[in-house]
Protein backbone atom coordinates (compact mmCIF):
# COMPACT_ATOMS: atom_id res chain seq x y z
CA UNK A 1 0.00 0.00 0.00
CA UNK A 2 1.33 3.44 -0.96
CA UNK A 3 2.11 5.70 1.99
CA UNK A 4 -0.04 8.86 2.11
CA UNK A 5 1.57 12.09 0.99
CA UNK A 6 3.34 13.94 3.83
CA UNK A 7 4.67 17.46 3.38
CA UNK A 8 8.42 17.85 3.98
CA UNK A 9 7.98 20.16 6.99
CA UNK A 10 5.37 17.83 8.46
CA UNK A 11 7.66 14.83 7.93
CA UNK A 12 10.48 16.61 9.77
CA UNK A 13 8.26 17.37 12.76
CA UNK A 14 6.88 13.84 12.89
CA UNK A 15 10.38 12.33 12.71
CA UNK A 16 11.40 14.44 15.69
CA UNK A 17 8.27 13.70 17.73
CA UNK A 18 8.29 9.98 17.00
CA UNK A 19 11.94 9.64 18.06
CA UNK A 20 11.83 11.94 21.08
CA UNK A 21 12.69 10.17 24.35
CA UNK A 22 10.59 10.33 27.48
CA UNK A 23 6.95 9.62 28.29
CA UNK A 24 4.08 10.75 26.08
CA UNK A 25 1.36 13.07 27.34
CA UNK A 26 -1.16 10.27 27.82
CA UNK A 27 1.32 8.45 30.08
CA UNK A 28 1.85 11.18 32.69
CA UNK A 29 -1.67 12.09 33.81
CA UNK A 30 -3.77 15.13 33.02
CA UNK A 31 -2.04 17.83 35.15
CA UNK A 32 1.44 16.99 33.83
CA UNK A 33 0.14 16.57 30.29
CA UNK A 34 -1.39 20.05 30.40
CA UNK A 35 1.92 21.52 31.54
CA UNK A 36 3.81 19.68 28.78
CA UNK A 37 1.33 20.94 26.18
CA UNK A 38 1.60 24.54 27.33
CA UNK A 39 5.41 24.44 27.47
CA UNK A 40 5.53 23.01 23.94
CA UNK A 41 3.51 25.94 22.60
CA UNK A 42 6.46 28.34 22.55
CA UNK A 43 8.49 25.88 20.48
CA UNK A 44 5.92 25.01 17.84
CA UNK A 45 3.46 27.89 17.42
CA UNK A 46 3.58 31.55 16.46
CA UNK A 47 3.22 34.31 19.08
CA UNK A 48 0.13 36.41 19.66
CA UNK A 49 1.56 39.42 17.84
CA UNK A 50 0.04 42.89 17.67
CA UNK A 51 -3.53 43.43 18.86
CA UNK A 52 -5.39 46.40 20.31
CA UNK A 53 -7.13 44.35 23.00
CA UNK A 54 -6.18 41.22 24.94
CA UNK A 55 -8.52 41.18 27.93
CA UNK A 56 -9.41 38.47 30.43
CA UNK A 57 -13.11 37.88 31.05
CA UNK A 58 -15.17 35.98 33.62
CA UNK A 59 -18.29 34.29 32.24
CA UNK A 60 -21.02 33.08 34.60
CA UNK A 61 -21.31 29.33 34.08
CA UNK A 62 -23.49 26.47 35.27
CA UNK A 63 -20.89 25.42 37.85
CA UNK A 64 -19.11 28.71 38.53
CA UNK A 65 -17.02 31.18 36.59
CA UNK A 66 -15.75 30.22 33.14
CA UNK A 67 -12.48 32.05 32.34
CA UNK A 68 -12.29 33.57 28.87
CA UNK A 69 -10.15 36.03 26.93
CA UNK A 70 -11.07 38.67 24.38
CA UNK A 71 -8.76 39.19 21.40
CA UNK A 72 -9.44 42.16 19.13
CA UNK A 73 -7.43 44.05 16.55
CA UNK A 74 -9.53 47.16 17.27
CA UNK A 75 -9.90 49.02 20.53
CA UNK A 76 -13.54 49.92 19.79
CA UNK A 77 -16.12 48.62 17.34
CA UNK A 78 -19.45 49.32 15.75
CA UNK A 79 -22.07 46.59 16.38
CA UNK A 80 -21.24 43.40 14.50
CA UNK A 81 -20.50 39.67 14.76
CA UNK A 82 -18.21 38.09 17.34
CA UNK A 83 -16.32 34.80 17.23
CA UNK A 84 -16.60 32.38 20.15
CA UNK A 85 -13.65 29.96 20.11
CA UNK A 86 -13.27 26.61 21.89
CA UNK A 87 -9.73 25.18 22.10
CA UNK A 88 -8.76 21.64 21.25
CA UNK A 89 -7.11 19.04 23.46
CA UNK A 90 -9.40 16.04 23.70
CA UNK A 91 -11.55 17.80 26.33
CA UNK A 92 -8.60 17.06 28.66
CA UNK A 93 -5.68 19.40 27.89
CA UNK A 94 -5.29 22.86 26.37
CA UNK A 95 -6.39 26.29 27.51
CA UNK A 96 -6.58 29.92 26.42
CA UNK A 97 -2.79 30.26 26.39
CA UNK A 98 -2.15 27.24 24.15
CA UNK A 99 -4.44 28.69 21.46
CA UNK A 100 -3.77 32.39 21.98
CA UNK A 101 -1.63 32.76 18.86
CA UNK A 102 -4.29 31.24 16.64
CA UNK A 103 -7.13 33.23 18.23
CA UNK A 104 -5.12 36.40 17.67
CA UNK A 105 -4.70 35.49 14.00
CA UNK A 106 -8.44 34.91 13.66
CA UNK A 107 -9.10 38.32 15.20
CA UNK A 108 -6.70 40.06 12.80
CA UNK A 109 -7.69 38.31 9.58
CA UNK A 110 -11.47 38.25 10.13
CA UNK A 111 -11.38 41.71 11.74
CA UNK A 112 -13.74 40.48 14.43
CA UNK A 113 -13.55 40.20 18.23
CA UNK A 114 -12.70 36.67 19.36
CA UNK A 115 -13.71 35.31 22.76
CA UNK A 116 -11.65 32.24 23.65
CA UNK A 117 -13.39 30.05 26.24
CA UNK A 118 -11.56 28.09 28.96
CA UNK A 119 -14.24 25.43 29.53
CA UNK A 120 -13.88 22.80 32.26
CA UNK A 121 -11.62 19.85 31.44
CA UNK A 122 -11.77 16.11 32.06
CA UNK A 123 -11.14 13.92 33.95
CA UNK A 124 -11.83 16.31 36.83
CA UNK A 125 -14.92 17.47 34.94
CA UNK A 126 -16.16 14.74 32.63
CA UNK A 127 -19.02 14.99 30.14
CA UNK A 128 -21.27 17.04 30.06
CA UNK A 129 -19.23 19.78 31.76
CA UNK A 130 -17.54 20.93 28.53
CA UNK A 131 -20.70 21.35 26.41
CA UNK A 132 -22.52 22.90 29.38
CA UNK A 133 -19.80 25.56 29.60
CA UNK A 134 -19.60 26.02 25.82
CA UNK A 135 -23.31 26.63 25.49
CA UNK A 136 -23.35 29.00 28.48
CA UNK A 137 -20.40 30.97 27.10
CA UNK A 138 -21.99 31.33 23.67
CA UNK A 139 -25.22 32.62 25.22
CA UNK A 140 -23.28 35.09 27.38
CA UNK A 141 -21.47 36.57 24.38
CA UNK A 142 -24.77 36.69 22.46
CA UNK A 143 -26.19 38.90 25.19
CA UNK A 144 -23.56 41.65 24.61
CA UNK A 145 -22.63 41.89 28.31
CA UNK A 146 -21.12 45.17 29.47
CA UNK A 147 -17.84 43.41 30.33
CA UNK A 148 -17.35 42.59 26.64
CA UNK A 149 -17.54 46.25 25.63
CA UNK A 150 -19.03 45.33 22.26
CA UNK A 151 -22.53 45.04 20.82
CA UNK A 152 -22.83 41.60 19.24
CA UNK A 153 -25.24 41.15 16.32
CA UNK A 154 -24.44 37.51 15.55
CA UNK A 155 -22.21 34.65 16.68
CA UNK A 156 -19.53 32.79 14.76
CA UNK A 157 -18.79 29.53 16.57
CA UNK A 158 -15.38 27.96 16.01
CA UNK A 159 -12.96 25.50 17.55
CA UNK A 160 -10.41 22.83 16.72
CA UNK A 161 -10.63 19.10 17.44
CA UNK A 162 -12.56 18.73 20.71
CA UNK A 163 -13.27 22.44 20.42
CA UNK A 164 -14.71 21.86 16.97
CA UNK A 165 -17.01 19.32 18.56
CA UNK A 166 -18.11 21.92 21.11
CA UNK A 167 -18.68 24.56 18.43
CA UNK A 168 -21.04 22.20 16.58
CA UNK A 169 -22.81 21.15 19.78
CA UNK A 170 -23.30 24.80 20.77
CA UNK A 171 -24.61 25.61 17.28
CA UNK A 172 -27.20 22.84 17.61
CA UNK A 173 -28.20 24.07 21.06
CA UNK A 174 -28.65 27.67 19.89
CA UNK A 175 -30.60 26.51 16.83
CA UNK A 176 -33.04 24.63 19.06
CA UNK A 177 -33.11 27.19 21.89
CA UNK A 178 -32.28 30.54 20.27
CA UNK A 179 -30.14 33.07 22.11
CA UNK A 180 -30.33 36.86 22.04
CA UNK A 181 -28.72 36.93 18.59
CA UNK A 182 -28.38 34.17 15.97
CA UNK A 183 -25.41 32.01 15.10
CA UNK A 184 -24.54 33.20 11.60
CA UNK A 185 -21.63 30.84 10.86
CA UNK A 186 -19.77 27.81 12.20
CA UNK A 187 -16.08 27.15 11.61
CA UNK A 188 -15.08 23.69 12.94
CA UNK A 189 -11.46 22.66 12.38
CA UNK A 190 -10.62 18.93 12.20
CA UNK A 191 -13.62 18.35 14.49
CA UNK A 192 -14.47 15.22 16.45
CA UNK A 193 -18.07 14.68 15.35
CA UNK A 194 -18.88 11.04 16.09
CA UNK A 195 -17.74 8.89 19.01
CA UNK A 196 -20.30 6.19 18.18
CA UNK A 197 -18.47 4.34 15.38
CA UNK A 198 -15.07 3.83 13.76
CA UNK A 199 -14.02 5.38 10.45
CA UNK A 200 -11.38 4.19 7.96
CA UNK A 201 -8.99 7.07 8.68
CA UNK A 202 -8.78 6.00 12.32
CA UNK A 203 -7.24 2.62 11.53
CA UNK A 204 -5.11 3.96 8.69
CA UNK A 205 -3.56 6.94 10.49
CA UNK A 206 -3.66 6.21 14.22
CA UNK A 207 0.09 5.63 14.60
CA UNK A 208 2.95 7.96 13.78
CA UNK A 209 0.89 11.06 12.96
CA UNK A 210 0.96 12.92 16.31
CA UNK A 211 -2.56 11.92 17.36
CA UNK A 212 -2.28 8.21 18.19
CA UNK A 213 -4.63 5.44 19.21
CA UNK A 214 -3.24 5.48 22.77
CA UNK A 215 -3.72 9.23 23.15
CA UNK A 216 -7.24 9.11 21.69
CA UNK A 217 -8.17 6.24 24.01
CA UNK A 218 -6.88 8.30 26.95
CA UNK A 219 -8.84 11.37 25.91
CA UNK A 220 -12.02 9.35 25.53
CA UNK A 221 -11.58 7.54 28.85
CA UNK A 222 -10.96 10.87 30.58
CA UNK A 223 -13.96 12.60 29.01
CA UNK A 224 -16.20 9.58 29.72
CA UNK A 225 -18.77 10.58 27.10
CA UNK A 226 -22.18 9.10 26.46
CA UNK A 227 -21.31 8.23 22.87
CA UNK A 228 -24.99 8.01 21.90
CA UNK A 229 -25.65 11.59 23.03
CA UNK A 230 -26.01 14.18 20.27
CA UNK A 231 -23.93 16.48 22.51
CA UNK A 232 -21.06 14.01 22.04
CA UNK A 233 -21.69 12.71 18.51
CA UNK A 234 -23.40 15.65 16.75
CA UNK A 235 -22.94 13.98 13.37
CA UNK A 236 -25.94 11.84 14.32
CA UNK A 237 -28.18 14.89 14.83
CA UNK A 238 -30.57 16.44 12.33
CA UNK A 239 -28.36 19.19 10.88
CA UNK A 240 -31.07 21.06 8.98
CA UNK A 241 -31.28 24.71 9.92
CA UNK A 242 -27.69 25.04 11.13
CA UNK A 243 -25.77 28.13 10.03
CA UNK A 244 -23.41 28.14 7.02
CA UNK A 245 -20.12 26.38 7.67
CA UNK A 246 -16.49 26.26 6.72
CA UNK A 247 -15.12 22.85 7.71
CA UNK A 248 -11.40 22.10 7.57
CA UNK A 249 -9.73 18.72 7.99
CA UNK A 250 -6.18 17.34 7.63
CA UNK A 251 -5.47 14.43 5.32
CA UNK A 252 -3.13 12.69 7.83
CA UNK A 253 -5.55 12.98 10.77
CA UNK A 254 -7.00 9.82 12.35
CA UNK A 255 -10.34 11.64 12.81
CA UNK A 256 -10.25 13.12 9.29
CA UNK A 257 -13.25 11.10 8.13
CA UNK A 258 -15.44 12.48 10.91
CA UNK A 259 -14.89 15.99 9.57
CA UNK A 260 -15.48 14.87 6.00
CA UNK A 261 -18.69 13.14 7.03
CA UNK A 262 -19.89 16.24 8.88
CA UNK A 263 -19.33 18.48 5.85
CA UNK A 264 -21.13 15.99 3.61
CA UNK A 265 -24.11 15.69 5.94
CA UNK A 266 -24.40 19.48 6.17
CA UNK A 267 -24.60 19.64 2.38
CA UNK A 268 -27.20 16.85 2.33
CA UNK A 269 -29.24 18.84 4.86
CA UNK A 270 -29.18 21.92 2.65
CA UNK A 271 -26.73 23.86 4.81
CA UNK A 272 -24.23 25.94 2.79
CA UNK A 273 -20.78 24.51 3.45
CA UNK A 274 -17.24 25.14 2.26
CA UNK A 275 -14.98 22.13 2.75
CA UNK A 276 -11.19 22.41 2.86
CA UNK A 277 -8.63 19.70 3.55
CA UNK A 278 -5.00 20.39 4.38
CA UNK A 279 -3.39 17.71 2.22
CA UNK A 280 -0.24 16.25 3.71
CA UNK A 281 -0.84 17.87 7.09
CA UNK A 282 -1.63 16.47 10.54
CA UNK A 283 -4.12 16.98 13.32
CA UNK A 284 -3.33 20.04 15.43
CA UNK A 285 -1.63 22.06 12.71
CA UNK A 286 -3.32 25.39 13.51
CA UNK A 287 -1.23 25.57 16.69
CA UNK A 288 1.92 24.19 15.03
CA UNK A 289 2.53 27.02 12.57
CA UNK A 290 6.13 27.67 13.65
CA UNK A 291 7.06 23.98 13.41
CA UNK A 292 5.02 23.52 10.20
CA UNK A 293 5.45 26.74 8.21
CA UNK A 294 3.25 25.45 5.37
CA UNK A 295 0.33 25.36 7.83
CA UNK A 296 0.23 29.14 7.62
CA UNK A 297 -1.12 28.72 4.09
CA UNK A 298 -3.82 26.34 5.30
CA UNK A 299 -4.87 28.82 7.98
CA UNK A 300 -4.87 31.70 5.49
CA UNK A 301 -7.07 29.76 3.06
CA UNK A 302 -9.45 28.71 5.81
CA UNK A 303 -9.84 32.24 7.15
CA UNK A 304 -10.28 33.68 3.66
CA UNK A 305 -13.15 31.27 3.08
CA UNK A 306 -14.54 32.04 6.53
CA UNK A 307 -14.46 35.79 5.91
CA UNK A 308 -16.56 35.41 2.76
CA UNK A 309 -19.08 33.14 4.46
CA UNK A 310 -19.43 35.49 7.44
CA UNK A 311 -19.83 38.57 5.21
CA UNK A 312 -22.63 36.90 3.24
CA UNK A 313 -24.36 35.61 6.36
CA UNK A 314 -24.18 39.00 8.08
CA UNK A 315 -25.60 40.74 4.99
CA UNK A 316 -28.49 38.29 4.92
CA UNK A 317 -29.11 38.87 8.63
CA UNK A 318 -29.26 42.63 8.11
CA UNK A 319 -31.69 42.29 5.19
CA UNK A 320 -33.91 39.90 7.16
CA UNK A 321 -33.92 42.29 10.11
CA UNK A 322 -34.85 45.24 7.87
CA UNK A 323 -37.70 43.27 6.32
CA UNK A 324 -39.12 42.16 9.66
Amino acid sequence: MTAPYTRPDVAMLLAYLNSAPGPKMHEVGAPAAREMYEQMKELVDLPVGELAVVQDLAIPGPAGTIPARLFDARATREPGPAVVYFHGGGHTIGNIATHAGFCAEIARVLDLPVVSVDYRLAPEHAFPAAPDDAEAAARWVAGSPAELGRTVTGLVLSGDSAGGNLAIVAALDLRDRPAAVPVIAQLPIYPATDYSRDYPSYAALCEGHLLTRASMDWFTASYAPDVASLRVSPLNADLAGLPPAVVMTASLDPIRDQGRAYAAKLAEAGVPVVFREAVGNIHGFVTLRKAIPSAQGDVAGFLTAAKAVIAEAEAQRVMAQAAA
